[in-house]
């Protein structure tokens, strides 16, 4: 186990999250190119396996990583992060990196939208003011595609797909939360890739497009890239509390957007741009109360 230092983790997240940018950049431009959703999915996440598998060779893990107790658990999650990730590119085709990516902090927003409705909580103001903010931003973001006499092309669906990615990662989250009490993050990291290669492997079955070379080695740069991502985000949260570490996350929007205007030359309507920052903020408003609330439950328990 790393020893804890807070200052290695900020810069490993910060390395991770930029790297992760890199990667939504990537998929945004193979699949505005045409290249098939299922077809991304198995290219991100079997390349994916080298990265993740020599990080595993080299922190020993590799043989704990292929023992389960619990096969039928990784299946479920597996799948649920295929559901994610098919949704994240979805959005990806239709949207800008920075939409897309201020899209997937609806995640906790949506959760506790859901435990209102179906489960008649009900959060303090800081909660719901946070909740009622990250639905303003969504309208905001929908905003510039409603004006004028057509809807913008994609832009709907790709909203649609960045809300339903945003409600099967809160879903994810959970299925990894009960995984993490008897099974190893080694274990949980490989089983997701490979379940999703081979979900995306089966699509091949309804015609894949013949790559250009530009095409195969964006592609196999996101999954280089996300699997890099994905082994920094875990080193960073091996020395730091997760309480230390969620408001940090947030900053990965600043690469999105940034990544968008350097290397898309994409610049976001100024109306969209506040919509995205809104839902930012809404969603580390959540998670601000949430923590009070926990806090305070603690303490009177």
């Amino acid at each position: 186990m790393p020893k804890q230092n807070i200052a290695a983790a900020l810069w490993l997240s910060t390395g991770g999250l930029a790297v992760m940018s890199g990667m939504s950049t990537a998929v945004h431009a193979v699949a505005a190119d045409g290249v098939s959703t299922g077809q991304i999915i198995f290219w991100r996440s079997f390349v994916a396996l080298l990265p993740t598998l020599i990080y595993l060779t080299v922190r020993r893990e590799l043989g704990q990583s292929i023992r389960t107790r619990y096969p039928h658990k990784h299946l479920v999650r597996g799948l649920l992060g295929c559901a994610v990730m098919f949704f994240s590119f979805v959005s990806l085709r239709y949207l800008s990196v920075g939409l897309a990516t201020a899209l997937t902090y609806l995640a906790p927003i949506l959760s506790i939208a859901a435990a209102m409705i179906f489960l008649r909580e009900r959060p303090g103001a800081t909660i719901f003011f946070g909740v009622v903010l990250g639905f303003a931003g969504i309208v905001l973001m929908l905003y510039p595609s409603l004006v004028g006499s057509e809807l913008r092309e994609g832009t709907l669906i790709g909203v649609g797909a960045g809300v339903a990615m945003a409600a099967t990662n809160a879903l994810s989250r959970v299925q990894v939360k009960d995984l993490t009490r008897t099974e190893p993050p080694a274990s949980i990291a490989l089983s997701f890739a490979l379940i999703c290669s081979a979900a995306g492997l089966s699509s091949a079955v309804m015609g894949w497009a013949d790559l250009t070379q530009v095409q195969f080695w964006l592609l196999v740069s996101a999954g280089l890239l996300g699997g890099l991502g994905h082994v920094l985000l875990m080193e960073s949260v091996a020395r730091a509390p997760v309480s230390v570490l969620a408001p940090y996350e947030y900053t990965g929007i600043i690469w999105a957007f940034g990544f968008d205007l350097i290397l898309l030359g994409i610049v976001p309507v100024p109306i969209a741009l506040l919509g995205a920052l809104l839902v930012v903020g809404a969603a580390a408003l959540v998670a601000y109360g949430q923590g009070r609330f926990t806090r305070k439950a603690t303490a009177s328990a």
